[in-house]
């Protein structure tokens, strides 16, 4: 018996029935020969984590830009922070682990450098506007590989697209790595905010912290461990009415004394970054890469936004530099 069928009867076997099977997938944009050995998931997972785009995210901000140290969470670290999440919280509910962990590899896979702030920035420009969970799904769709995209199933597009707050996920995976994405972010931006000196923990919502645990693993066990007993064996993904409400509160707290205040550290400098490049390239679409003048042809400002929206946050400024500021003894 071949590898995944086995897979497919595990699957029917041992998962819950609200999960989304390997072999119910509605298949990709385009036909091709499946994998003999693995699943459509499993072949999607492995296809985000070979792209360029996820390389790319070890060099994009999460929260702290340039941080004196080398242990701060990058947007890399950060997707595999949500992956793993995801993955505890699918096993724990019999849900299909390989779908969930592939679209949380995905779901930034088109964020800005310079953190949310490169995200406003662009949003701002763009007579279209931009959201990076529509560049995530605009990355694996049309840029990776030239122009040919990735082509994922629809379940593991689906879940990248709709991973935000404002989505509407079609599988139980997808809500899983909405919640997996909001457990991360909050619970290692709090260690990462304490290491900076931007609070103690004595600062934090003590309520909340009574609930979730004052570590990083308590919080992130406590969080799993009530979505467990709320969701299991359910037709539905979520947390407790008092659970839930913490972690808003520890989300608002972070809001306010964090994301804002280390934003605004480096708002100036990447808000006047990006314009500028914006600018430069709107105006000069021929000098932009080859692979994006296609689009430009068409679309400056959206073949723009592709090629800022995938740059590293030192790309980002070595082009800065190269374009804008003088070198040593060039007039």
């Amino acid at each position: 018996m071949k590898m995944k069928e086995t897979i497919f009867e595990r699957e029917a076997r041992d998962l819950s029935p609200y999960a989304m099977k390997s072999a119910e997938t509605k298949g990709r944009l385009r036909h091709e020969e499946p994998c003999p050995m693995r699943t459509d998931f499993q072949r999607d997972r492995d296809r985000i984590i070979y792209s360029k785009a996820f390389l790319r995210l070890k060099n994009k901000t999460q929260v702290f830009f340039a941080p004196d140290g080398d242990h701060y969470m990058s947007r890399l670290t950060h997707t595999l922070d949500v992956s793993q999440i995801a993955r505890s919280i699918a096993r724990c509910l019999s849900l299909n682990e390989d779908l969930a962990e592939a679209i949380a590899l995905g779901h930034d896979l088109g964020h800005t450098p310079f953190g949310h702030i490169g995200e406003r920035v662009l949003a701002s420009l763009n007579p279209g506007g931009f959201r990076h969970n529509e560049q995530s799904l605009r990355v694996v769709d049309v840029l990776e590989k030239d122009g040919k995209g990735l082509n994922l199933t629809y379940e593991v597009r689906s879940g990248i697209l709709n991973h935000t707050p404002a989505g509407k996920p079609e599988t139980l995976e997808a809500e899983v790595v909405r919640y997996a994405d909001l457990i991360a972010y909050i619970n290692h931006d709090i260690e990462d905010a304490i290491r900076a000196g931007f609070l103690t923990a004595e600062q934090l919502p003590q309520d909340a912290v009574a609930l979730f645990g004052s570590h990083t693993s308590a919080r992130i066990n406590a969080a799993i461990l009530d979505i467990y007993r709320e969701s299991y064996g359910k037709p539905y993904v979520r947390m407790s009415e008092e659970r839930g409400k913490a972690l808003d509160e520890l989300r608002s707290f972070m809001f306010e004394h964090v994301y804002e205040r280390a934003n605004k550290l480096i708002q100036k400098s990447a808000d006047r970054m990006l314009r500028a490049l914006y600018g430069y390239y709107t105006e000069r679409p021929e000098e932009l890469p080859e692979r994006y003048r296609k689009t430009a042809e068409t679309d400056v400002p959206r073949a723009v936004c592709d090629y800022l929206s995938s740059m590293t946050d030192k790309y980002a400024i070595g082009v800065f530099k190269e374009l804008f500021v003088p070198r040593e003894g060039v007039l």
